[in-house]
Parts: C-alpha cells; structure tokens; sequence
C-alpha cells in the first residue's frame, strides 16, 4: 500500500532537524515504522534530498531513537514529578493514584500538537520492534513507569503470576485506547464525536484501565494456575 504524503513548505535550515522530527513522528504513526522511507520522511519535511536527513542524524535508525527519547524524556519528567508529589504524602495509597500517575501524562502528551502522533509511533513500535524501544528507553527515560509498576506488584492483592500478566495486559489496552484517542484528536471534526467528547470519556478510560489491574480473578483462572502460583 503505497504512503501519500504531503509535503510541506521548506523550514530555514534551522528548524530542518524539528521539521524532519515532525514529519517522521505523524508517518511513523499512521503507517509504523517499517513501512516509512528516508526518502518519504524528506519529502514529507520539505526537502530535497535524503542528505538532510543523514547530515542531522546519521540514519533513519538514530532518527528513531531520538524521537523515542524526546517524548519519553516529557513523560518521565511528568510522572516523576507527580510520584514525589504520592511520596511526599507518604507514598501513593490506591491504585487509582498509580494508575494516574502512568496514564494522565500520556493523555496530556497527545492533547499537545507539539507531540501529536507520538502515542500511536511508540505503541507501534512496541509491537512491532519491543527491542528498538528498550534500547532507546535504555534503562533511563522510563524510571517513572517502572516505579509505578513496582507499586503496583506490591499494592495489587492477587497472585504474582496474575499481577505480571495484568500489568502487560494494562499496557497493551493503555496503548491501544490512547493511540484510538489521539488519532480522533487528529483528523478535524465538525461536529461532536459520541466516543471521544463526552465529559466524563477521561474518567471512564481511566475507570476500565483500573478494572483491568483490580477485577478479581474468576474460579476458573485460579483454578489455572499451578499450585504454588496461587499466592
């Protein structure tokens, strides 16, 4: 399936780093990455040639890179904030406030033009190339989110083996109904989208996202779990 991209007007060399940035953010977004060209990534911000691109990144490679670490150096700084907030009252009592703490920032995030696309370019990746991620996240812009999910496994009353695999589905549903979000918040609208607009959507997203870590296990998953899983 081809890609159509339209090309923007030529940025003053100054701002061709950030023009390159924002054109591959949306693409990367809408078609994921391995379907994205350096040649498409160029056109898309207005250049000439893929020269520009090399001359300010080396390869499509450390463009991906950079891009991971923009938005999630934002997100750490936010959820790092908000954690010493929990702390200084003595460390964050529900699970609401974890919850919180690892999705509002997102939310936040893809509300800002600045970062539009960069929900559903990281979620993908995830999917599609977890390593790359990792190896961007490097054990650094992330410290905010492995904290909240060591609150979690110490707040969550059910068995270890269930908590682990809560928490990956956690992430997979966050990922997919804030990407679902921000590309609604993307394509103009002239009238009021019933899924998206309704006062009380933010709320509700973060209701089913809490269920998914809190809802006690039925008979039948218990009865799944080995003998000595079950604590």
């Amino acid at each position: 399936m081809s890609i159509k991209m339209r090309a923007a007007t030529r940025p003053p060399p100054e701002d061709t780093k950030s023009q390159i940035k924002a054109a591959a953010q949306m693409l990367f977004a809408r078609h994921g990455v391995d379907a994205v060209t350096v040649q498409q990534i160029v056109t898309a911000a207005g250049q000439r040639n893929n020269a520009a691109l090399h001359y300010h990144f080396g390869s499509k490679e450390e463009l991906i890179r950079q891009l991971v670490v923009d938005g999630a150096a934002v997100l750490d700084e936010r959820r790092q904030g908000m954690l010493r907030e929990l702390d200084g009252r003595g460390g964050p009592a529900t699970i609401r406030e974890v919850v919180l703490v690892l999705v509002m920032p997102v939310i936040e995030l893809g509300e800002d033009e600045r970062w539009r696309g960069y929900i559903r370019f990281t979620s993908s990746l995830q999917a599609s190339d977890r390593r790359t991620l990792r190896a961007a996240l490097n054990n650094r812009w992330n410290a905010g989110y492995v904290a909240c999910f060591a609150h979690l496994k110490r707040m969550l009353p059910l068995p270890a083996a269930l908590v682990e695999q809560r928490l990956s589905m956690f992430s997979i549903y966050a990922n997919a109904i804030l990407s679902a979000r921000e590309a609604a918040l993307e394509t103009p609208r002239t009238r009021s989208n019933r899924l998206w607009d309704q006062r009380f959507t933010t709320e509700n997203i973060l209701d089913t996202l809490e269920a998914t870590l809190t809802c006690p296990p039925s008979a039948r998953t218990l009865d799944g779990l080995p003998a000595d899983g079950r604590r």
